[in-house]
């Protein structure tokens, strides 16, 4: 019988601080390493938003997999779905601006993908959605956003975790996904594909 294999902490393919912060909460084990290459900005026509953003969770696994094929790859990716359009991170403050009019007084989804590829080929691809309500924001509250810069590199310009939660009346879904990573997801995908979360729990 061959020896099993050696314990070895999955691999994020992000450079998100907060995926980083909800795993490490969690007590999973794992190393950062951001894809080497940028995520495509157009994918094919006449994808959900749900299927845009697995495919972009699909796309960061696989090219920090390509270079670790020994080691479990865990990635993400977040949009948010609002009035028939899919919100990435904001290209700039004008864009920021435009995403929280829109997002003001109304309902939108929040999307993030989930990417987990093993060495031995398998793979596991799901989406998490969460529905967040937001209340009207004042102009003065949005030039004020734009101006604190919480907007830069966050899916729909804000982030929930920080001062944005004050304009949110509702959460209809997992909390960990609007902040990037849908933890509930996460640990239910790994203990299915039999993946260890930290050593204790290692082959």
């Amino acid at each position: 019988m061959p020896a099993p294999a050696p314990y070895r902490p999955i691999v994020l393919a992000s450079a998100s601080p907060r995926r980083r912060d909800l795993l490490a909460a969690a007590g999973i084990d794992f190393e950062v390493e951001p894809p080497p290459v940028q995520e495509p900005r157009h994918l094919a026509p006449g994808l959900t938003p749900a299927a845009q953003a697995a495919a972009l969770a699909y796309f960061k696994a696989r090219a920090v997999a390509d270079g670790r094929r020994e080691r479990t790859v865990l990635a993400a990716d977040t949009i948010v779905a609002a009035g028939g359009e899919v919100l990435g991170k904001p290209t700039d403050a004008h864009d920021a601006r435009r995403m929280l009019r829109l997002l003001s007084h109304n309902r939108h989804e929040v999307l993030t993908g989930v990417a987990l590829l093993l060495p031995d080929g398998r793979r596991r691809v799901e989406c998490d959605g969460t529905v967040i309500s937001m209340r009207p924001m004042t102009d003065e509250e949005v030039e004020a956003y734009v101006a604190s810069g919480e907007w830069i590199g966050k899916a729909g310009g804000y982030a929930i975790q920080e001062t944005a939660d004050r304009f949110v009346t509702a959460v209809d879904g997992s909390f960990t996904n609007v902040v990037g990573l849908p933890m509930e997801r996460v640990e239910r995908m790994l203990r299915e594909m039999g993946v260890p979360r930290n050593a204790s729990d290692g082959v």
